[in-house]
């Protein structure tokens, strides 16, 4: 059977075993498998491609190899520029959908104001579904789910702490010039609203009824939100979060002009 060469580019070896990355991996090609099926083959999901060069030329994913040829796969951002990119370009603010696994990821970027669609019992049919009707960019760690091909545009989460996620995807995006803390619900994903104290004075517990003057509320839940302990948290959250964006676009200022 024919072979082709495979070079997996900057981040893509992250999505291998150690013993493999950095390195042309030699693989058995059919004449009737297209080139996405074959780097999925290596448990490398199609959304975390962006270029693909068969012999330096740029193809798509339905591109079938013949053997012999030499296969570059590159991520975004660092595709070669020029070249044919597949991966869909993000919208300034996106819309995610998020797996069963991540509950902690989806509060933290409902909190900074991200429209977030999970449930902890959300399966991996509905998240592809929600991904293409709705057009929201797929977050997991689940790369069979990224294999399905109603998912476009999606990122394959590397981090495992809930807050490094959350840097690890305002990176990805580049969500920091559109972060609006505090303006959805952690809990269903609605809107928050301000509402006088008056309307809501019989839910509240005594001492906040008496120590606390300005509220939010869900207008899909009727949640209460109000500035405690847990929101101060967040305000710092999000504080480190803008200054890591300045360094972000410092950094890039500051960097060789672009092609």
């Amino acid at each position: 059977m024919a072979v082709a060469d495979i070079h997996l580019h900057d981040r893509l070896n992250d999505l291998l075993p150690p013993r493999r990355r950095g390195q042309a991996i030699t693989l058995e090609v059919s004449r009737r498998a297209a080139i996405k099926d074959v780097i999925e083959s290596l448990e490398v999901p199609h959304t975390e491609v962006d270029v693909i060069l068969v012999d330096g030329d740029a193809v798509g994913f339905s591109h079938i190899l013949a053997g012999g040829e030499r296969v570059d796969v590159y991520p975004w951002p660092t595709a070669p520029p020029a070249a044919r990119h597949l991966r869909p370009t993000p919208p300034t603010r996106p819309r995610f959908v998020l797996d069963a696994h991540l509950g902690r990821l989806a509060r933290y970027l409902r909190l900074l104001g991200f429209d977030c669609r999970y449930r902890n019992d959300i399966d991996d049919a509905e998240v592809a579904a929600l991904a293409e009707q709705e057009s929201r960019v797929v977050l997991t760690r689940d790369r069979a789910l990224l294999r399905r091909k109603r998912i476009r545009l999606a990122h394959y989460v590397r981090e495992v702490d809930p807050w490094r996620q959350v840097k690890e995807v305002c990176d990805e995006f580049d969500l920091y010039p559109v972060l609006a803390p505090f303006t959805r619900c952690s809990r269903c994903n609605g809107r928050l609203a301000r509402v006088e104290k008056a309307a809501v004075e019989h839910r509240l517990e005594p001492l906040t009824r008496r120590y606390v003057e300005a509220f939010l509320e869900c207008e899909a839940c009727g949640q209460l939100f109000w500035h405690g302990s847990h929101v101060s948290r967040m305000e710092a959250l999000v504080e480190r979060l803008k200054r890591r964006g300045l360094g972000r676009d410092r950094r890039r200022d500051s960097g060789p002009p672009r092609p």
